[in-house]
């Protein structure tokens, strides 16, 4: 059985981030995670806002198998990512207190819901907030800095694994495999070196966005983020803003923009098949994730056109 953060550490912790005048009267455990634990802490106090969001990174809020996450985690990745998206006017909950060695955090709590429910909820606030993430991620993509890295080396050293990784686990994918490598190979050959690189979400889906009651959106879950090419964040926006994603749209370079596609289906074969090695609850959901990239990854595995 699975043991989760202990309150009395969240109670301690709202008490050295808020002060002693500040008591925790009630911990949700909110659902979704799989790197850390999300709970909505109700206060009460003088000057206590009515609810916080506390972060615990602590290992046993991992289900990640123990092998490497395919993404940083943890609260050191969180705070630098939270800095590089306020340099570039982006924004993300307020950080109220953060407990480096204990890698727990507090931050506040948006009062409204995600922009995934407000596409079926209030479709005009959506498209609101939708323009205003546009405009976000033009922020984002114009925050460049010079590369201390090649993107697109990265992209094919981890897309290559991935594809290891997932012939192992899918019959389709293993008989598909060299195809699937060659194409990797001929999209990163075809490309054009890149100076500089910016800010990627890595994971920004409309589950990812809260909307302020005023429908500005405000970006979750940021512990991925690196810089890179912005075609790695829009291949990851198209797949998951399906029909919502054309006010998102930007001129980009093809060919980069495949071969992030490309590498991230397969991430997304690869990863939730690992996940599925552990006690992670939502098995349906990944199974599902798994099986549609299966598909699409095996879609792609066409000549370079």
């Amino acid at each position: 059985m699975r043991v989760f953060t202990d309150p009395t550490e969240l109670r301690r912790l709202v008490r050295d981030g808020l002060g002693a005048g500040c008591r925790v009267t009630g911990v949700e455990r909110l659902h979704g995670g799989s790197k850390k634990g999300v709970y909505r802490l109700a206060l009460t106090g003088v000057g206590a806002p009515p609810t916080v969001i506390a972060y615990s990174w602590a290992p046993q809020e991992n289900y990640w198998p123990s092998v490497p996450t395919p993404h940083a985690c943890g609260l050191a990745p969180f705070l630098s990512a939270h800095h590089t998206l306020q340099a570039a006017g982006v924004r993300t909950p307020h950080v109220l207190y953060a407990s480096e060695p204990d890698d727990l955090a507090l931050v506040e709590d948006i009062p409204g819901d995600t922009l995934e429910a407000a596409f079926t909820t209030d479709p005009a606030r959506a498209a609101k907030a939708l323009s205003e993430l546009a405009v976000a991620l033009d922020h984002m993509a114009a925050h460049t800095s010079p590369a201390d890295h090649i993107s697109e080396d990265v992209t094919l050293t981890r897309a290559l694994h991935d594809l290891t990784e997932a012939a192992t686990r899918d019959p389709r994918i293993n008989a598909a495999a060299p195809a699937l490598a060659n194409r990797l190979h001929e999209l990163h050959a075809a490309l054009t070196p890149r100076a500089t690189y910016s800010p990627v979400h890595g994971e920004l889906g409309p589950d990812h966005i809260l909307l302020t009651p005023d429908a500005h959106p405000v970006l979750i879950d940021i512990e991925s983020l690196t810089h890179s090419d912005p075609e790695q964040e829009h291949a990851y926006l198209r797949l998951r803003f399906g029909p919502h994603y054309g006010p998102l749209a930007r001129p980009l370079d093809p060919t980069r923009l495949s071969l992030h596609t490309l590498a991230l289906h397969l991430s997304l074969v690869a990863g939730p098949l690992r996940l599925l090695d552990g006690d992670f609850p939502h098995r349906d959901a990944m199974r599902g994730i798994a099986e549609h990239n299966a598909r699409e990854t095996l879609r792609l595995a066409g000549p370079v056109t």
